[in-house]
């Protein structure tokens, strides 16, 4: 994925700039609260994706005008991330103390709300594009939060019961992860035009692209190499998660074996044994290439919908192309 890891290592400073400008003010100790985590790094994709989406349509002057809406999108990732952590009561992200460990509940969860209304406040106040575009971008961002928090809940719920359907897995999964990159690639279009078909595709792109990369991370949680992850072995059984591969597991493996998988999950256990036998018992339902061939699915879709363009800047084009077969392919 050479071409986009070309873009993003270019894009990366510039968005850190434009978060570091957006992102100070008064009381400091709140200010600071919100900053923490972004000062921390991270990889910076949904506003690369943004900016690339943009370029494609546009080329350097369309990159240009989606500056602020890439940043938008990275704020309220960001504010997501914080509540995130105030739930999973996580003492670490990126390497360094959570906000909430380091300036306490509360005013994480304030710090959270200001990284909310200063992704709004960011994108109306893009002067680069028509106040049209900037409307259409802040509703992007208005839905795609609402989703986000519908997703979170679904998630939540599933935690206490064996009632999931595939179907719900999916949706709940486009929900939590693919609609904020669904609202990235779509506002990276509205940096350019209004045309509501070619907007339509560029969410379509990263909605495809969101459910590609869940699936492939379900499949990682398990079989993925501790070295490669960074997570530890069988990671995702040990925290109990109901991912894809033991929604299908549950339903075609025999009653015994069925009922054994979902006694392990139950139990969240971190016994090794346990764990090894759950994911042997998945593999053998079908359930690992089952996920992989739907994230495949997901994956040539959105190459599809790029295929099909005709680019402003083909370099751009090569990118989405190459982050789409990215999530599928790749083993961390």
């Amino acid at each position: 994925m050479d071409a986009m890891r070309k873009l993003i290592e270019r894009y990366v400073p510039i968005i850190n700039e434009e978060l570091d400008k957006a992102t100070r003010g008064k009381p400091e100790q709140l200010y600071n609260a919100a900053r923490h985590l972004l000062l921390a790094g991270g990889k910076r994709v949904r506003p690369s994706l943004t900016l690339t989406y943009a370029r494609m349509l546009g080329g350097v002057d369309g990159e240009r005008k989606a500056l602020p809406f890439a940043v938008s999108v990275e704020l309220l990732h960001n504010f997501t991330l914080v509540h995130d952590d105030i739930m999973d009561k996580d003492e670490y992200r990126r390497g360094v103390k959570t906000v909430h460990t380091v300036y306490g509940e509360n005013m994480a969860i304030i710090a959270g709300d200001l990284l909310f209304a200063l992704s709004f406040e960011n994108a109306l106040n893009n002067s680069m594009v028509p106040p049209e575009n900037r409307s259409a971008a802040a509703y992007l961002l208005s839905k795609a939060s609402r989703i986000v928090a519908e997703g979170q809940a679904l998630d939540v719920s599933f935690e206490d019961t064996w009632t999931v359907s595939i179907d719900d897995y999916l949706d709940m999964i486009y929900r939590k992860t693919g609609a904020l990159i669904e609202a990235s690639t779509g506002m990276g279009a509205l940096a350019v035009t209004l045309d509501k078909e070619t907007v339509e595709n560029a969410m379509l792109y990263g909605r495809n692209v969101g459910i590609s990369f869940q699936l492939k991370d379900d499949v990682l949680g398990v079989y993925g190499d501790p070295a490669k992850t960074g997570k530890p072995v069988y990671n995702d059984l040990a925290r109990a998660k109901k991912t894809i591969l033991v929604l299908y597991a549950v339903r075609n493996l025999p009653p015994d074996e069925s009922a054994e998988l979902k006694r392990i999950i139950d139990m969240k256990t971190s016994n090794l044994e346990l764990l090894k036998t759950a994911a042997e018992l998945i593999e053998k339902s079908g359930a690992k290439k089952y996920a992989l061939d739907l994230a495949k699915k997901y994956s040539d879709e959105a190459i599809r919908i790029i295929e099909e363009i005709e680019p402003a800047d083909s370099e751009a084009k090569n990118a989405l192309i190459e982050f789409a077969r990215f999530v599928f392919e790749r083993e961390k």
